[in-house]
């Protein structure tokens, strides 16, 4: 996962996730260090810096600090940053539950802002997504709270799940 690392042809982006956190999550700074590779696989995903404190089938927690990086001109966390928030919530919470040969994109997202975002934030999303590889589009939502526990911003992700691509044989 660290740079210069090369994925087994076998290992699926899911079975990697699991397989990760189920190494690093124990140990301190696991944690930390699971997130650093999460953005290291997904690049613009790592510039907000958060960190993934709970990870299962269906379900994520990611938090995110406070601080002037992430911030805009109002003195709150930046709207784009909340929605990178949301992404990789939802994100998560779904690659660790689909089957080894299945794959997620994107395809939409959209976001509700209900008040400025300060402190830290915590998104929670809750998924159930079926074992299967068939092609489906299921829409999953990343709720964000801030430490007195106020909705801050909901973000609802569509996400399209079908078969990994077969490799071509030489």
């Amino acid at each position: 996962m660290a740079q210069g690392a090369r994925l087994a042809t076998t290992d699926s982006v899911s079975e990697l996730m699991r397989r990760y956190w189920s190494r690093l999550s124990p140990l301190p700074g696991g944690k930390k260090l699971f997130s650093f590779f999460v953005g290291r696989m997904a690049p613009y995903t790592g510039t907000i810096g958060a960190t993934i404190m709970e990870l299962r089938p269906g379900y994520s927690k990611v938090i995110l600090r406070d601080r002037r990086r992430v911030r805009n001109h109002l003195r709150s966390i930046h709207a784009i940053a909340l929605m990178n928030l949301a992404e990789v919530s939802t994100g998560l919470a779904m690659l660790v539950s689909l089957p080894d040969d299945a794959r997620g994109i994107l395809a939409g997202l959209s976001m509700e802002y209900k008040k400025k975002a300060r402190g830290l934030l915590t998104a929670e999303c809750h998924c159930n997504i079926s074992s299967s590889n068939e092609r489906r589009e299921v829409e999953i939502e990343g709720v964000i709270k801030n430490s007195e526990d106020e909705i801050v911003a909901i973000g609802k992700a569509r996400w399209l799940i079908g078969p990994t691509k077969k490799k071509e044989a030489a």
